[in-house]
């Protein structure tokens, strides 16, 4: 008698003939192009942490960058960035929650009336809170997801590999002995589900002294160099205890923590990510006068940017045909559009182009051409809560964000 090799299959049996696959498919309007997932053999490591902090890395970088919060008894993420905000329903799904810096999160703790609320559910209710989080979410189009896994190798993880496409794994340890045995069995689950291992993370490595700025090592030498020699896999990172980094997750302020402390030594992610930038796209950009029009669903005109390794290559502006919100996106995918940057705009408009598949940069302003390089070097500035207001007809609505506001009688931003 064989074992059957397919993921997820526990058969054993030459019997089965059939290709197995348990991956389940996101919601209609979710294109995810890489998703990674951050692994620890034990909790207390700082998954958490690491995981905020290659998002950040990322978004910094220009990439549209999510996080799942996949540790439903012990979710972290929101209060790491400072989201209390609950999810909006659409018609058929629900939108994650954008952080300040446009980082869409969705965790159980935005769910719950109390953040401190216990959650209490067995195995197979927490698995399937998880593929509602990847089937049921509109996470719309994303360059990176990042899954932040609970401890161990459960049920939760199991869910994840088995029903979720994940492109590789990060894991996380410290540097105590024991952590060898931890890593090695996160890395023999990755291995058992054919999922790529990207490299590793060695949080609490040493504390910096203030006077002398020797490194001490608490926890005794690192052993990161040879666990990673063992296994083939490259280190990350090794992330010292920062009480700067700790007041700012608890603040809810992980998103101000200074480049220099942030994750860059990120080659292997941005291998996965390569097509991305070499990959041709439009961008769209509410027009009128050479500035950021600020009512997209009023605009009569987008400048479209043809973009091709990371440059300009060509520009136009095409006619909007003073169509509604819902008519827009299809216009603008229909022609192809990648991405539109916008000043108000509302939650129907959003949903709309979510469908379609196009990011979107809302509560910006200025120079469309200044915004179009502050967007291919990663500094836009935008507001990604922007909200407009709609009222009944010949009431006047306001949009509030990106510096403006509007009156205009029954119709949409």
């Amino acid at each position: 008698m064989s074992e059957c090799k397919e993921q997820g299959c526990n058969c054993n049996d030459d019997s089965c003939k059939e290709q197995k696959s348990f991956i389940e498919k996101p919601h209609k309007s979710t294109k995810i192009h890489k998703i990674i997932g951050v692994v620890s053999g034990k909790g207390g490591v700082g998954k958490s942490l690491v995981t905020s902090l290659l998002a950040n890395t990322l978004n910094k970088k220009g990439y549209s960058t999510a996080i799942m919060d996949a540790d439903i008894t012990g979710p972290s993420i929101p209060k790491i960035f400072g989201i209390t905000d609950k999810p909006i329903n659409g018609e058929d799904g629900f939108f994650p929650v954008l952080s300040k810096e446009g980082i869409d999160i969705m965790s159980v703790n935005l769910l719950l009336d109390n953040e401190t609320d216990p959650v209490i559910w067995r195995g197979p209710v927490i698995a399937g809170i998880i593929q509602q989080f990847w089937k049921d979410v509109i996470w719309a189009k994303q360059d990176v997801m990042f899954i932040d896994m609970p401890p161990g190798t459960g049920d939760v993880p199991l869910t994840v590999f088995q029903s979720i496409p994940v492109d590789g794994i990060i894991i996380v340890t410290s540097p105590q002995d024991l952590v060898s045995m931890i890593v090695e069995k996160a890395f023999n689950m990755a291995k058992i589900m054919n999922i790529p291992v990207l490299g590793i993370v060695e949080n609490m490595s040493y504390v910096k002294c203030p006077d002398c700025n020797k490194e001490i090592k608490i926890f005794g030498e690192s052993k990161i160099e040879e666990i990673a020699k063992k296994f083939n896999i490259s280190v990350i990172d090794k992330l010292p205890i920062d009480t700067q980094i700790a007041q700012l997750c608890d603040k809810g302020e992980i998103e101000k923590i200074s480049d220099n402390k942030l994750i860059n030594n990120i080659a292997n992610i941005e291998k996965l990510l390569a097509d991305i930038k070499e990959a041709k796209m439009k961008v769209a950009v509410t027009y009128e006068n050479g500035e950021v029009f600020q009512h997209f669903g009023h605009t009569e005109n987008f400048k479209v940017y043809t973009i091709e390794k990371g440059k300009v290559v060509s520009d136009e502006i095409i006619s909007g045909n003073g169509t509604g919100h819902e008519s827009l996106a299809g216009m603008l995918k229909n022609l192809g559009i990648n991405t539109l940057i916008c000043g108000g705009i509302g939650g129907g408009a959003k949903e709309a182009l979510a469908q379609e598949g196009i990011t979107v940069y809302p509560g910006t302003s200025g120079n469309t051409d200044e915004v179009i390089k502050s967007f291919l070097d990663g500094t836009i500035k935008y507001n990604p809560n922007i909200q407009c207001s709609h009222h009944s007809h010949k009431e006047e609505h306001t949009c509030k964000g990106g510096g403006h506001s509007c009156s205009h009688h029954n119709e949409h931003c």
